[in-house]
Order: C-alpha cells, then structure tokens, then sequence
C-alpha cells in the first residue's frame, strides 16, 4: 500500500490547525476544511449559535437546529477540525465556543484575492481605452 502524502509537505491544514497552502507572494490560503465547514447551511448555523450563545453543549445547541443532537456533534466536530470552534470539558459536558481567526483569515484572503482581481480589472481597462 503507497504510503499517505505528507499534510506539510503541501502545508494542508491539519487537525492541529497549521495554515494552508501557500497562494500568490507566500499568501497562505484558507484549508480546504474550512470551505467544507462553512458550504453547510446547518454548520454555519451551529457556528452562528456558538457564537450568539456560547459556551454552549451539543445538546444546547440541537434545540436550535432541525437535526439531532447526534448530528449536531458530528457538525460540531467538523467545525472544530476546520479550528471554527474550540471544546472545553467541565465535568461530563463539552462546551463550545467559536473561534474567529479563521474567518479574519479567510476575510483577509478574499479580500486580498479581491484586490488583484480589481488591479488586473484596471490593467485590461486602461489597456482598451
């Protein structure tokens, strides 16, 4: 069996929330897991709730979305993979509560992408007038 590649040496974003691949000048992009969190329209209203309510538990938050509380863990899960959310235990409970860093990077990144998008928009303009 061929041995798996090496997360680093793509620089793929792990479990322990390393940084993705680098883009264009070393800009880091967003990982994969967190285009993948965020396409579900149930994931990002957990992430929402985390964010409104937490620290909240897996059993709060399955009151606050149309799925069970079993689903929402395995959602949880993949947010917290994706480093959207942290998990704290107290006593038997697991809390969560959102992280935004992520989300500041990835706004940061579309905002650069946008920014060479609007440069090369520009060049092609002035070059047909």
């Amino acid at each position: 069996m061929p041995a798996s590649p090496d997360p680093s040496a793509t620089g793929a974003r792990g479990a322990t929330g390393a940084p993705g691949p680098r883009g264009r000048a070393g800009e880091r992009e967003p990982p994969d897991a967190l285009f993948a969190a965020l396409a579900d329209g149930t994931r990002r209203r957990i992430l929402r709730t985390v964010a409104e309510h937490g620290p909240v538990t897996a059993t709060a938050l399955a009151g606050h979305v149309p799925v069970t509380r079993q689903a929402v863990a395995k959602h949880l899960a993949l947010l917290r993979d994706a480093g959207l959310v942290t998990a704290e235990r107290a006593g038997r409970e697991t809390r969560f509560t959102a992280a935004t860093a992520p989300l500041d990077d990835l706004a940061a990144w579309a905002e650069a992408a946008g920014r060479r998008w609007d440069a090369r928009l520009d060049r092609l303009r002035r070059r047909l007038e």
